[in-house]
């Protein structure tokens, strides 16, 4: 089997080192996002829930892109500088993961 390399354009272009994912196998390999925009290259206003919602916006494109969507997503790393912001992340993480089943994390 071939990996497959896929890019969105709606989601910030990944540096030259890494691509935005791989599909190897039927497995979609996500590279690490944060809430930048994609246009701008810049953080979103509005804090950890923003930015949240913005990283999790660039992750649907990916997904879009790999013809896939959140009901496919099984595993996730999350990762957080302050575990002050562990709530705020929490609520726009349930804004996407809406049904019973949950993708597990680190």
């Amino acid at each position: 089997m071939s990996a497959t390399v896929v890019f969105a354009d709606k989601a910030p272009k990944p540096l030259p080192q890494f691509s935005q994912a791989v599909v190897y196998n039927g497995i979609i390999y996500i590279s690490g996002n944060i809430g930048l925009d994609a246009v701008t290259w810049k953080l979103v206003d509005g804090g950890v829930k923003e930015q949240t919602r913005q990283a999790l916006r660039n992750i649907a494109s990916i997904l879009e892109a790999s013809q896939s969507d959140w009901r496919e997503v099984l595993k996730v790393n999350i990762f957080l500088t302050e575990m002050s912001n562990f709530a705020a992340m929490n609520e726009a993480w349930d804004e996407v993961f809406t049904a019973d089943y949950k993708p597990v994390s680190n």
